[in-house]
């Protein structure tokens, strides 16, 4: 088998492993059909590699099945081919995950800030998120879309009514929705892209060690930041 095939075979055949270990109890499925159940899982970057999986699952064939001798196969992968089985292997043994590239000093908020001064930082820092707390426990996420909507809902406002009022206000007026959601730092990308694309109020992800709300932030991805980078 010529030198190419064979680079083939080899990833073709740790990445169909790799699929046997994912589905343990279901191992005598085929390969195609591992694809298709494996792609439903939001954990797994099989997803967005299924139609190329199916496709290099006939390749694959062709080259165990119609080889004619020993070093003629009907199909040889091309330079294209090797690099795009290499590059799923990859990241179905190593995906990226949230840290370390979306790791970052995130400040916490009490409840009881005021109004006043989170509008001061706002305008000063420029923070667009703020998530709260109350004696350590997380209460929610701030946004300037709840910030905008909720001045829209009371106005006009005096400034004397706003010197009045603190941070829980906004989240009380904002129960209705989440808007945020906690993944653990060793959560991969494919996780979170997923989470953004099915859920349309979701501003922000919170990056904690252990996925819990009230864990320290390490971390935080907004819809943004996929986009820019």
């Amino acid at each position: 088998m010529a030198e190419r095939a064979q680079i083939f075979i080899s990833a073709f055949n740790r990445i169909e492993k790799w699929m046997q270990n994912q589905l343990k109890s279901e191992t005598k499925m085929g390969f195609s059909q591992m694809v298709r159940k494996l792609a439903r899982r939001s954990d797994l970057p099989i997803k967005k590699y299924e139609d190329d999986l199916l496709q290099l699952s006939q390749l694959r064939n062709a080259i165990v099945h119609d080889q004619i001798g020993e070093d003629f196969v009907i199909a040889e992968p091309n330079d294209w081919v090797i690099t795009r089985i290499q590059l799923i292997e990859k990241e179905l043994f190593e995906p990226e995950k949230v840290l370390p590239r979306f790791a970052k000093k995130v400040t916490g908020f009490t409840v009881d800030l005021p109004l006043e001064e989170l509008l001061s930082i706002v305008a000063k820092e420029r923070y667009s998120q703020f998530p709260m707390y109350r004696d350590g426990e997380f209460k929610g996420l701030l946004t300037l879309r709840i910030l905008g909507f909720w001045f829209a809902k009371h106005y006009p406002i005096s400034a004397e009514r706003i010197k009045q009022l603190t941070a829980s206000a906004l989240l009380e007026a904002d129960n209705k929705t989440t808007n945020y959601q906690f993944v653990s730092s060793d959560t991969t990308m494919d996780y979170v892209q997923e989470q953004f694309a099915e859920n349309a109020t979701l501003e922000a992800i919170l990056i904690t060690k252990d996925g819990e709300p009230n864990g320290n932030l390490v971390g935080i991805i907004r819809p943004r930041d996929l986009v820019e980078q």
